[in-house]
């Protein structure tokens, strides 16, 4: 039976919390250890079920794979039982990642339609073309991708947009390819770096121009193991933070890279929040009312797309009409209708509200939001559509005026260890049942 969250609102979080490691970094490190024979160690991992999908697959793989109760982890792929995995069923975004280390190492690979939260279209387009370009031959089949090649090579690759998992996808090929293959307007968030660092203490060639969105690689022979940390969740960070600020709280976060977090910062402080940096944290606090503000995501150093939805829940509680314009997924503000039902007034447009406009102007996604405060949430029974709609609706949940409960809370486990426990550890009442 699916468990669901049952949360009592109207008590300010406070105390201390530390970062896990980061649920859209370690998955990817995980598939980069398949390009070597010899073993890898990771620390800080998160105990999350992204992380439990993808140990299952590296395992069917052919990885010898232990994680222990400190966040560390250890994977070692000697060989490959097979890299036809297209019957893998829990699904996510993963198993395309393991395409040029499964054909690096075995010349063929398949593997299942992909899954993950429904916040959009996500085509694959720009990963077939990019690996199509280095000489892999892709077939789309009923339930499967089916790719062969008769070596990698290296090749030019411009992304129309830059693209986090088309990057990581070429990086994973290209570090084993023949000759250079070279990545224009490439994706540069913290957590593709996280990746790059690891691909070159296995001995890559890769340098990386963050200026200019671009990334260099020469092939190399031969990867070999390495040890390398996950980088603290960006996305988790946010969501304590704002959950600090919106129930008017005080919590010390540790284990920050604050330079990672600047564009979030800048719009704390626009809003009226308060923030002091110490030693390897921020603590946040604040009280309401906030201040109005306009928020316009981004890719990396720009606000980032899965920031918004908690963000979201605090600007409820910000004086006058505030704007989130959403120009990376056509399709993430669904949960806008939840935060409703619990009182919040919120319009969505189609329109790029804020002042500029983007790939999604003059069609029909409502990509924009209008946000009217200061609003009072009062409880409700949600039933959660993915990872951040579902941090939003806990924020708000904390919010409120009474008992909320969380149905489908699969998706927030995906993507935070054991949240319930760290949330009561600041104050809140909210219990898993």
């Amino acid at each position: 039976m699916e468990h669901q969250f049952v949360i009592r609102g109207g008590r300010m979080l406070e105390g201390e919390i530390e970062v896990r490691g980061s649920k859209n970094s370690a998955p990817k490190l995980m598939i980069a250890s398949l390009l070597t024979e010899e073993p890898c160690t990771f620390e800080n991992i998160p105990f999350s079920q992204e992380i439990d999908i993808t140990k299952e697959l590296c395992e069917i793989i052919g990885s010898a794979v232990l994680i222990t109760p400190d966040h560390r982890s250890t994977m070692e792929t000697r060989d490959i039982k097979t890299s036809r995995v297209s019957a893998f069923t829990r699904k996510n975004r993963i198993p395309i990642l393991a395409l040029g280390p499964l054909l690096h190492r075995n010349g063929i690979a398949e593997i299942p339609v992909l899954g993950g939260c429904p916040i959009g279209h996500r085509p694959i387009n720009f990963h077939i073309e990019a690996l199509n370009r280095m000489g892999v031959r892709i077939e789309r089949r009923e339930q499967s991708y089916y790719a062969e090649t008769d070596g990698i090579h290296g090749a030019d690759i411009e992304f129309a947009t830059p693209s986090v998992g088309a990057t990581e996808n070429v990086l994973l090929a290209a570090v084993r390819a023949k000759g250079k293959t070279i990545i224009s307007n490439a994706a540069v968030e913290p957590e593709i770096m996280n990746l790059v660092d690891m691909l070159q203490r296995m001995g890559s060639d890769i340098h990386c121009d963050l200026e200019n969105r671009k990334i260099i690689i020469e092939g190399v022979e031969k990867l070999h193991g390495t040890s390398i940390r996950v980088m603290p969740d960006r996305s988790e960070i946010v969501s304590f933070a704002t959950a600090a600020l919106a129930t008017e709280g005080d919590i010390f976060i540790r284990n920050i890279e604050v330079n990672y977090m600047q564009s979030f910062l800048e719009l704390v402080r626009a809003a009226g929040g308060n923030f002091e940096l110490s030693g390897d944290g921020i603590r946040f606090y604040g009280k309401k009312p906030y201040r109005a503000v306009v928020v316009e995501t981004a890719p990396h150093p720009g606000f980032m797309t899965d920031w918004q939805q908690p963000f979201c829940v605090l600007l409820t509680q910000a004086e006058g009409e505030s704007i989130i314009h959403e120009t990376v997924y056509e399709d993430r503000l669904g949960y806008t209708k939840d935060l409703g039902r619990m009182g919040a007034t919120i319009e969505v447009s189609d329109e790029c509200l804020g002042g500029s406009q983007c790939r999604f102007h003059g069609q029909t996604f409502n990509h924009s939001a209008r946000i009217a405060g200061l609003t009072p949430l009062k409880a409700a029974k949600i039933a959660v559509a993915d990872i951040r709609a579902g941090m939003a609706n806990i924020i708000a949940a904390l919010i409120a005026d009474g008992e909320s409960a969380l149905a489908n809370i699969g998706h927030i486990d995906r993507g935070y260890e054991k949240i319930d426990e760290r949330l009561r550890h600041l104050g809140a009442e909210i219990e898993r049942s």
